[in-house]
């Protein structure tokens, strides 16, 4: 079960004790609530637990400001819980080094969705995006995974400690915080290193073999014609 939380920025008062509140009615309703709790989330938020969240459901919104002066309200907000979920990091998320025979080592990693989140009854449908790097880089390597609970790299350098971490968002909402970095390291196998690498370092060299041929072959020519 779903909770959410509103939050509002107070405007000009004159330096005026002011008293904010907010009330809310759902579409279909004629009846006006006041916020259930003022305290949980902080100054100028309002709190609604499970008992006062409804999926599928219009919120209609106001925000209401009392002061010496008088009272003004603002328009009125339109919220659908279902389009402002932020959901929590998935959970469970593990690393396995494979190394099927004849064929270049992966990194295989699955996870699991929110303990909070139904995503068995169809209701809410998570996607997932995973990002990983060596230990010491500074920069994530990041991957969409779709609405898959298992991924696999393939371009891995040997020797490294790779630091992953999964996030997730519905459809509509909003992305969660990375989950905890989880952490593998690689073994220092000259085979694990990725082909591009190679065939990067195949062309270099090529490429330097055909200059030193040019460079032999100009200074026989040069040779020929002082003679």
């Amino acid at each position: 079960k779903e909770t959410f939380t509103c939050w509002w920025k107070p405007g000009e008062d004159g330096g005026l004790p002011t008293n904010y509140t907010l009330t809310y009615r759902k579409e279909g309703e004629t009846t006006t609530h006041e916020c259930p709790d003022y305290i949980s989330s902080g100054p100028n938020s309002c709190y609604f637990n499970k008992k006062h969240t409804s999926i599928w459901t219009m919120y209609i919104i106001t925000i209401n400001a009392t002061n010496q002066m008088g009272s003004s309200s603002s328009d009125p907000r339109y919220v659908d819980v279902t389009y402002i979920v932020e959901p929590d990091p998935p959970v469970n998320l593990t690393l396995e080094l494979k190394q099927p025979e004849d064929k270049k080592p992966y990194l295989w990693m699955k996870w699991y969705p929110p303990t909070l989140v139904d995503v068995r009854s169809g209701w809410l449908t998570l996607q997932y995006e995973i990002r990983l790097k060596p230990e010491k880089a500074t920069e994530w390597e990041t991957h969409f995974a779709g609405q898959q609970t298992q991924f696999k790299i393939l371009s891995l350098y040997p020797g490294q400690k790779y630091l992953v971490q999964v996030r997730c968002k519905p459809d509509h909402g909003f992305w969660s915080e990375w989950s905890p970095e989880s952490s593998i390291q690689i073994p220092n196998d000259v085979t694990m290193k990725d082909t591009i690498v190679w065939i990067f370092v195949a062309v270099l060299s090529a490429v330097i073999c055909l200059i030193m041929v040019a460079a032999v072959a100009l200074k026989g020519h040069s040779m020929v014609t002082c003679i």
